[in-house]
Parts: structure tokens; C-alpha cells; sequence
């Protein structure tokens, strides 16, 4: 009992501040932790959201495999790992750092009453303890006076020259002296007697009450703290539950991974549909015969035994003839003044002819034509100009893009179908209620929608056709057709590596012979369709004419300060760049007169024409 500490008030007192400092640093533990949960949370959810897939992007497409779905699961379920955490810092908030916190003010408080008795008891009992002294120094000085009075009255009494008039004077001041000495006692005696009960009260009444109260406050904070520690706990117990649930469903769902099946998705995503290439036949070379080539070799390019030519390579006797072409004089330094630019024409044996002003003027050249019209079709599907029925993809590709794309244009129709119901309600609500709008206001809109869902089935049906032509259910489209709706890559590769190969004769001399089986095996009509159709050649980035440039030589092109234009050649080191105003409109200007922005995809695909060229 803390009665028994009746003389350590002053440690009693620090021990109370010290239990109050405990708690308050409890609660500070309490917060840091909550900051500290609610941080893991956001950490969790930065993470979640970092990894999820982007919408409208190619990982969207990846999530179709069980693995990846697995993962995804994952994200998810980390998400709401990072909720329970937040439930952790909000109950801890709430239950634990808010109650102590309002406690601890109360607690200050009954502990500053309770230590204010206590200071007033004290000080009662020693304002007593000091009238008692008092009342003890007056009655031992009122004795010793007395002592004094009677000693001096007795010497005068035997002093026989006194006299009997101060023999009289002494003894009543003696007599008046013990008189204030026995009151002097009876009041000491009073008073000791009342601090003496004031004493017995004070430690054995006041000071152990007080101290009982001082004891059950220091109690109550002890029991509080621990309910507070039993509550921290009991507040992760709560959501173990949950994310241990979190816990089994990442569990579940890398226990639904399906290597078998991400196997046959991978397969159903990059099958081509195509046929594996058959055995090639054996060419005797020892009979006098003309060379045949095996139609089930993969690309028919070797008829000859030989290498396979590059474009451009150096052979025994010219593979491609290019017609040469005066190009414009080199144009000024970049620190020349546009009013330098110099206007003679240069001889084409000092000037280098363009990589593209070589190939379309090979493109002109008609027994080659058809050879590499595949290869330029492919750089423009490169560029982003793919046919609409998808022809430029293998069989089984093609069919996933075609299935996808009547799935989509079915959408659109359901769409636009129910917003045509939607507004056929509407319309019947007005003519039945005429306050409410005019009917005849969603006539125009209903029109329109009709419109459209014509043109969408319409679509459908198209895209429908060619599905299945792709499936068999309709005959296969003549070659002209496929041609014209463009092969897939391989198979343009394969074509161009063929036509560029039979070229040559075995003594390295030019020949027609193949170009002459070629045609036999083009008709006419396509032939020359694609001759009198040339395609121009694909933009690789534009332009900003920084100076007006008159183009007064062959092969250049009058620009504008400011102007904008395409570039469909970048400078090959001549100080040149090729640029396009419009289909009918292109040429020359010198580098310096112009600012380039490449696209880069574009910029590429040209790289790659150059290194075949070379």
C-alpha cells in the first residue's frame, strides 16, 4: 500500500510523472507505427498500380496467358494486402493512440488534485508543528523567568538592608512570574495535545487517503497501458483472416497456371497456317537440259547452284541496269547565304545517283517490275499501310484479325442499336407526352443512327466474306487478286531473291529468259497496272524550309520560307535532300535550307532497303 510510503511523497511524485512520460511514449510508438503501416500501404499500392497493365497497350494482350494472369491476380491481391494494413493504422489511430491520448489529459489532471492535497495536508501539519514550537520557546521562557524572579526575590528577603517595601515588590514579581509560567504551560500543553491529533490524522487519516487515491490513478494507468498493448495485438489479429484469404488466392491463382495451355496460346498467337516446305529435287547438271527448279523449295532462288545475289553486289557482269539521271550541283556551305546557291548542273559520274532515285527508276524498268513490287508493297505495310482484308498476314493470323475485327464492328452495331432503341423510347415518351419534348427533334439523330448500322453490317458483311474465304467456306481469290491485296512477307522476300537470281546467265552476262518465264506467269492486265501505277516512295519524316530556294536546275524543287514538306530522301552526304510537296511535286533542295524531323520507324525501314541495296 502506498500508506507505507507516508514519508516518500516527493518520490511517489516523480514515479507518477514517470508512469505518465511511459504512456506518453507508448503513444508516440503507437503513431509511428500507424505512419509506418500506412506507408507500407501506399508502397504496396505505388507497387500494384506500377505493374498493372496499361490500358490500350500491347501488355494487355500478354495477360491472356495463365501465368501473366497469375500475376495480375497477384497485383490484385497485394492491393487489398495494402488495404488491411491501412485498417491496421486506422484502428490503431482510433482505438489506441486517440482513447491514450485523451486519458493521458485526464490523468495529468487527477494526478495534479490528488498531489495537491497532499501539499496542502503537508503544509497543515507543519504550520501545527510550528505553534507548537512557538508555544514550546514561550513556556520555557516564561519558566526561566520565573526561576529568575524567585531567586532574585529570596536574595532579597535574606538581605537584612532591604527594605521591607522591595522584599514586598519582589515577591509579587515572583509571584506574577509563575503565574505567566503556568499558563505558559497550560497553553504548551494544548497545543501539543491539538498537534498531536492533527499528526495522527494527517499520517494515518489524510496522507493515506490521498496516497490511496495516487495509488489506484497509477494502478488504472498500468491496467490501461496493458489493455492498450492487448488491443495492438488484437488489431493485426483482426486481419490476419483477410490476408491470409489474400495470401490462399495468390496461392490459387499460381496453382492455376497452365503451361500446357500458355504452350497452345503461343502456338494459336504466331501459327501462320503455312504448309512446311517439301524436298527439293535433284537437278542433274551432267544432261544438257534446261535447269528446272523444284516448286516446293521455300523462295525458288537456287536454280543456278550459286550464291544468293545482294542488290546492288558487285558480279561478273551488270545484275540491275539504273538509268542515270542528271541530280542538282552541290548546294552551298551551311554558313553561305541562300543567295549562294550555285545553279550549273554537275556530271553524274561526279555526283552519286540516291539510293531511291536508283530504285524507282529500277521499278520503272518493266521486266523487273513485278519482281519488286512485293518488296516495296512491304515496306509500305512497314510503314503502316497494311491492307484492309489483312492479305499481308499469314492464314492464321489473318483469320484472328478478321474474327476480331467482325467482333468489333458487331459491337459497334449493338451500340449504335441501343442507342437507337434508347432514343425510340424517347420518342414515344414525347409523342405521348408532348410537354416533355418535341418528337419530331430526334428524327434527324435516328436517321443517323440508321446510317451507320447500315454501313456497319455492311462492313460485317464484307469483312464476314473474306473470313470466310480464309475458313474455305468460299473459293480462294485468283492470284491477280491476292497480288493486288498484297503477299504475305516471306513470300515477297522470296519472289524478289528469285527474279534477282535468274537474272544472271551462267557466264555472269545478262538474260531475259526468267523475266520472260515471269511474265508468262503474270497476266498482262496486272502487268501493266502495276507499270503505269507506280507507287511513290514512302515518306521517311518532314520539313521546315528555314530560306526560299528557286529551283532553276533538273531535278529541283522550288520551296518557300517556312514552307512545309516530306521527305522522302535524307542527305547522303552531297549536301542534298529529296522532299515532296504533294504526289505530283517533289525534288531536290540543299540541306541547308531546310530543318529535318525523321520518323524514326520510317527512317529504319528506308536503313534496311539501303543495306539490301548495297
Amino acid at each position: 500500500m502506498f500508506r507505507e510510503l507516508w514519508d516518500q511523497f516527493d518520490n511517489l511524485e516523480k514515479h507518477t510523472q514517470w508512469g505518465i512520460d511511459v504512456l506518453e511514449k507508448y503513444i508516440k510508438f503507437v503513431k509511428e507505427r500507424t505512419e509506418i503501416e500506412l506507408s507500407y500501404a501506399k508502397q504496396l499500392r505505388n507497387l500494384s498500380k506500377k505493374y498493372q497493365p496499361k490500358k490500350n497497350s500491347k501488355e494487355e494482350e500478354e495477360y491472356r496467358y495463365t501465368s501473366t494472369r497469375a500475376f495480375l491476380a497477384t497485383l490484385n491481391e497485394m492491393n487489398d494486402y495494402a488495404g488491411q494494413h491501412e485498417v491496421i493504422s486506422e484502428n490503431m489511430t482510433s482505438l489506441i493512440t486517440g482513447e491514450l491520448t485523451r486519458y493521458v489529459q485526464e490523468l495529468k489532471q487527477e494526478r495534479k488534485s490528488h498531489f495537491h492535497d497532499g501539499r496542502k495536508a503537508q503544509q497543515h501539519i507543519e504550520t501545527c508543528w510550528k505553534q507548537l514550537e512557538a508555544s514550546k520557546r514561550r513556556f520555557e521562557r516564561d519558566c526561566k523567568e520565573a526561576d529568575r524572579a524567585q531567586q532574585y526575590f529570596e536574595k532579597m528577603d535574606a538581605d537584612i538592608n532591604v527594605t521591607k517595601a522591595d522584599v514586598e515588590k519582589a515577591r509579587q514579581q515572583a509571584q506574577l512570574r509563575h503565574q505567566m509560567a503556568e499558563d505558559s504551560k497550560a497553553e504548551y500543553s494544548s497545543t501539543l495535545q491539538k498537534f498531536n491529533t492533527e499528526q495522527h490524522d494527517h499520517y494515518y487519516t489524510h496522507i493515506p487517503n490521498i496516497f490511496q487515491k495516487i495509488q489506484e490513478m497509477e494502478e488504472r494507468r498500468i491496467v490501461r497501458i496493458g489493455e492498450s498493448m492487448k488491443t495492438f495485438a488484437e488489431v493485426d489479429r483482426q486481419v490476419i483472416p483477410i490476408i491470409g484469404k489474400c495470401l490462399d488466392e495468390i496461392t490459387k491463382a499460381a496453382e492455376s497456371i497452365d503451361h500446357k495451355n500458355d504452350s497452345q496460346l503461343v502456338i494459336e498467337a504466331f501459327k501462320s497456317g503455312f504448309e512446311p516446305p517439301g524436298d527439293i529435287d535433284f537437278e542433274d547438271f551432267t544432261q544438257p537440259m534446261k535447269r528446272t527448279v523444284s516448286e516446293s523449295s521455300l523462295s525458288n532462288s537456287r536454280g543456278d547452284g550459286k550464291s544468293e545475289p545482294k542488290f546492288g553486289g558487285k558480279s561478273k557482269g551488270k545484275l540491275w541496269p539504273f538509268i542515270k539521271k542528271n541530280k542538282p550541283p552541290p548546294p552551298p556551305p551551311a554558313s553561305a547565304s541562300p543567295s549562294a546557291v550555285p545553279n550549273g548542273p554537275q556530271s553524274p559520274k561526279q555526283q552519286k545517283e540516291p539510293l531511291s532515285h536508283r530504285f524507282n527508276e529500277f521499278m520503272t524498268s518493266k521486266p523487273k517490275i513485278h519482281c519488286f513490287r512485293s518488296l516495296k508493297r512491304g515496306l509500305s505495310l512497314k510503314l503502316g499501310a497494311g491492307p484492309e482484308d489483312f492479305s499481308n498476314l499469314p492464314p492464321e493470323q489473318r483469320r484472328k484479325k478478321l474474327q476480331q475485327k467482325v467482333d468489333e464492328l458487331n459491337k459497334d452495331i449493338q451500340k449504335e442499336m441501343d442507342q437507337r432503341d434508347a432514343l425510340t423510347k424517347m420518342k414515344d415518351v414525347y409523342i405521348k407526352n408532348p410537354q416533355m419534348g418535341d418528337a419530331a427533334s430526334v428524327d434527324h439523330r435516328l436517321a443517323e443512327l440508321g446510317q451507320n448500322i447500315e454501313k456497319l453490317r455492311l462492313e460485317v458483311q464484307k469483312f464476314e466474306g473474306w473470313l470466310a474465304e480464309v475458313e474455305g467456306r468460299l473459293p480462294l481469290r485468283t492470284d491477280q487478286a491476292r497480288r493486288q491485296s498484297g503477299l504475305y512477307e516471306a513470300q515477297n522476300t522470296a519472289a524478289v531473291n528469285s527474279c534477282a537470281q535468274d537474272r544472271e546467265s551462267p557466264d555472269g552476262s545478262y538474260t531475259e529468259e526468267q523475266s520472260q518465264e515471269t511474265e508468262m506467269k503474270v497476266p498482262a492486265t496486272e502487268f501493266d497496272d502495276e507499270f503505269d501505277d507506280e507507287e511513290p516512295l514512302p515518306t521517311i519524316g518532314t520539313c521546315k524550309a528555314l530560306y526560299t530556294f528557286e529551283g532553276q536546275n533538273e531535278g529541283t524543287i522550288s520551296v518557300a520560307e517556312g514552307e512545309m514538306l516530306y521527305v522522302i530522301e535524307e542527305d547522303k552526304g552531297d549536301g542534298w535532300t529529296r522532299i515532296r510537296r504533294n504526289e505530283d511535286e517533289e525534288g531536290y533542295v540543299p540541306t541547308s535550307y531546310v530543318e529535318v524531323y525523321l520518323d524514326k520507324n520510317a527512317k529504319d525501314v528506308y536503313k534496311s532497303l539501303q543495306k539490301i541495296s548495297e
